[in-house]
């Protein structure tokens, strides 16, 4: 990264030396943009989840080209051997509208992401260009061919799932839209405070907690679990699903769809 990367500027002598930097520098080169951080905080009860929003003012074409729920991009930080892959929280409306980028990460010790949550507003970042394409929403398109979508997240996999239901999935426009969030307990469960707005949009939202306290009376145990024990009655040929997170799960959850005759081009991933 360049000596650009490790320094803290006020605002206006930041903004001053990006335009400089992208008028006459060629980066590695035409894929990575530099940018500032605009937050960084927990997202999580227990900080084991961060909130991270970059501003791509100043790289406007790489804020248009994200243009589909679920896509992702490398991001590079000082010190770090190599970069991390975030899928993008926010919209793309709201992307271009702000001109940010915000994201759901988890914080491991000694990882590229640890470093990251470890810098503060106006700290410079790496971004590489918009990759993947994202959840093929036009699979289980129009809704009312596809009343019935299954949505299933685990840890931070809700990342993506956040722009799917913010943007993509039109919930409201469909009779049945569950989504089953699993995570260990609710100090490790972001995003509770989009609940309610998620269920306002029709989004049916299930947690699913494997180790909760005990005042805890919603789902127990796995998400996979969760949903096998609620015995749907599925139409198979008015079901769509999406899956993000543990392997496990989208494994499970993607062996009963298809046995119970759902088409697996209607069970999306963004990966």
């Amino acid at each position: 990264m360049s000596p650009l990367s490790r320094l803290r500027l006020p605002a206006p002598l930041r903004r001053r030396a990006l335009t400089a930097l992208a008028a006459a520098v060629q980066q590695d080169t035409d894929t990575w943009s530099q940018a500032p951080l605009s937050l960084v905080a927990p997202a999580s009860a227990d900080a084991s989840l961060f909130h991270v929003a970059v501003d791509v003012s100043y790289a406007p074409d790489l804020a248009v080209s994200y243009t589909a729920p679920g896509q992702y991009l490398q991001l590079r930080v000082p010190g770090a051997d190599k970069p991390a892959f975030l899928a993008i929280a926010s919209p793309p409306s709201f992307a271009a509208s702000r001109c940010e980028f915000q994201f759901l990460v988890k914080r491991v010790p000694g990882s590229t992401v640890d470093l990251l949550c470890g810098l503060r507003r106006g700290d410079i970042v790496e971004l590489s260009g918009i990759m993947g394409r994202g959840f093929r929403v036009e699979e289980i398109s129009p809704p009312d061919a596809f009343p019935s979508v299954f949505i299933f997240a685990t840890g931070s996999g809700i990342s993506p799932i956040r722009s799917l239901i913010e943007l993509g999935v039109r919930a409201n426009e469909r009779s049945d839209v569950r989504l089953y969030y699993g995570a260990r307990n609710l100090q490790k469960m972001a995003y509770q405070e989009r609940f309610k707005d998620w269920e306002y949009a029709g989004v049916n939202v299930i947690p699913v907690l494997s180790q909760p306290d005990e005042r805890w009376s919603g789902e127990r145990g796995y998400v996979q679990t969760a949903f096998l024990r609620a015995r749907h009655i599925l139409n198979p040929s008015t079901t769509g699903a999406v899956l993000c997170g543990h392997k496990q799960m989208t494994e499970v959850i993607t062996a009963k769809l298809v046995a119970e005759g759902v088409s697996k081009d209607k069970i999306l991933t963004n990966f």
